[in-house]
């Protein structure tokens, strides 16, 4: 959607200039890209289960996702170098604000008891984590073709600085924060 990209451009990045006294519009903190990312340690024992997370992560995010092997063999979770664990998406652009849009105002909203996400998950860069529980909340989704219940990790990586500059760029962009 290009109207969260034309709000930026209108609404927040004036707000972030005026806020933090930026000599240059090149010091206003953007929104680079969002990393999604589902680990599947079942994946070892079933094939077909990479194939259904790569199957909603598309539908969630509208790109194909790449699978993630493992990098080294441990005896311990009868893991083996090369075996499919995982899968992760990076979002860029037109999908990343679509996605973006759609994440804070229609999937979140839908979590039970959802009282505003952790505002203590930045990294000390700029960047912010957070976990999800299940794929379920996202509107693509449809509950009967789901075989099982799968959460994700989301990342999202800015060009800010500090954790201060980063939460005020997300909460102008929609982030609901608790309070």
């Amino acid at each position: 959607m290009a109207r969260l990209k034309e709000f930026y451009k209108q609404e927040v990045s004036p707000a972030l200039m005026k806020k933090f006294s930026y000599d240059s519009v090149m010091q206003i903190p953007k929104l680079e890209k969002i990393v999604i990312n589902v680990g599947a340690g079942e994946a070892r024992d079933n094939a077909k289960v990479i194939d259904a997370i790569v199957a909603d992560i598309a539908t969630i995010t509208g790109q194909k996702p790449q699978i993630c092997k493992a990098k080294k063999s441990v005896a311990n979770f009868k893991l083996r170098e090369g075996m499919n664990i995982g899968v992760k998406v990076t979002l860029r652009g037109e999908n990343m604000y679509e996605f973006i849009d759609r994440f804070f105002n229609i999937a979140l909203p839908r979590v039970r008891d959802f009282r505003g996400i952790n505002p203590n998950s930045f990294d000390g860069r700029g960047n912010y984590n957070m976990g999800i529980k299940e794929q379920l909340i996202f509107p693509e989704i449809e509950y009967d073709k789901v075989d099982k219940v799968r959460g994700m990790d989301i990342c999202f990586v800015t060009t800010a600085k500090t954790d201060e500059e980063a939460r005020e760029l997300l909460t102008l962009m929609g982030a609901p924060f608790a309070r």
